[in-house]
This record gives C-alpha cells, sequence and structure tokens, in this order.
C-alpha cells in the first residue's frame, strides 16, 4: 500500500512538469460547448461513461477500474466485464470516474493542472459533489478529445452568401 501511494504522489508531482495546457479551461468549458455540458448536468454518470470509454479509444481491453489510480484498481473483475465495471463505477464512485478521466488525457497530452484548476479541483473535493465543477470538468475532457480526434470545430459566422441572378 505504502508503495502505492509513493507512485501516485510522484506520478502527481510529474503532472506539475506537463507544458501542454487544455484547450479550454475549467473556467470556459461552459462556453466552450454548451449542449455537452447541459447534458452532463442532466446526466453526469452517463457522460462520464461515454467520456471514459472514449479515452480508452473505445478499447475496453484497455479499462481499469478508476484508470489504475485508486487502491481497487485491477481488483474489480475489469477484464471479465468491463462495461459492467465502467456502469459501475460512474454511478456508484462518480467523482472519481472524472477524476480518473481526467489523470488518463493528462498523461497521455502531458497536460499540465493549472493553478485555477488545481482550486477550482480543491472547491470540488471539499464541496463533495459540486455538479457545476463536474460539468465543466467533463466538457473539458470532451474538448480534449475532440482536438485529438479531428472533431472540434470553433463556432464561426458562415461566409457571406450571394444572391444569384438568372
Amino acid at each position: 500500500m505504502a508503495g502505492q501511494s509513493e507512485a501516485m504522489i510522484e506520478k502527481m508531482q510529474l503532472r506539475q512538469g506537463y507544458r501542454n495546457v487544455w484547450h479550454t479551461d475549467l473556467t470556459n468549458a461552459v462556453a466552450a460547448d454548451l449542449p455537452w455540458c447541459c447534458l452532463s448536468l442532466w446526466c453526469g454518470p452517463c457522460v462520464s461513461y461515454m467520456l471514459r470509454r472514449r479515452a480508452l479509444y473505445n478499447d475496453m481491453s484497455r479499462y481499469v477500474c478508476c484508470a489504475g489510480y485508486m487502491p481497487c484498481s485491477g481488483k474489480c473483475g475489469e477484464s471479465q466485464c468491463p462495461e459492467v465495471c465502467l456502469a459501475t463505477e460512474v454511478f456508484c464512485c462518480f467523482g472519481n470516474s472524472v477524476a480518473s478521466t481526467r489523470f488518463l488525457l493528462q498523461d497521455e497530452f502531458n497536460i499540465q493542472t493549472t493553478q485555477c484548476d488545481n482550486c477550482i479541483i480543491g472547491l470540488l473535493v471539499y464541496a463533495g459533489n459540486c455538479t457545476s465543477t463536474f460539468m465543466s470538468a467533463q466538457t473539458q475532457h470532451k474538448v480534449e478529445m475532440d482536438k485529438r480526434d479531428g472533431t472540434f470545430s470553433t463556432m464561426s459566422v458562415p461566409p457571406m452568401q450571394q444572391m444569384s441572378r438568372w
């Protein structure tokens, strides 16, 4: 157990040295994808399930409970029934599921945690279940994967159209 705790602390310290930043920070995530943010508000666990699956490139053979960041990881029968284990995780350990997806993305893309994010996440931990922080984080995760997968588009004004005259 002590070795696992030391490894987790070491990983957290390593993230402080990451140089990349999120494409949208937590304070601007709502504006980055309002429909997704609303979906996260109304069905957070469903969104958490979809995002984790997507973070794993839809390869559930890669699934480990809480992404390997918690003591229960690897001990929940994930290899036999990953979909059921993920569903259980997102409903029973919602906060951990959101945080675990965040850590997966940070480690994959070398994304640092900003001081503002640390403050907001600290409030999340203190408040226990701050819905607005969860929906912002999940929207932030989606935007990041949209960039990764090439599906991100920014809203822009369409070009001016010309009327044709016959």
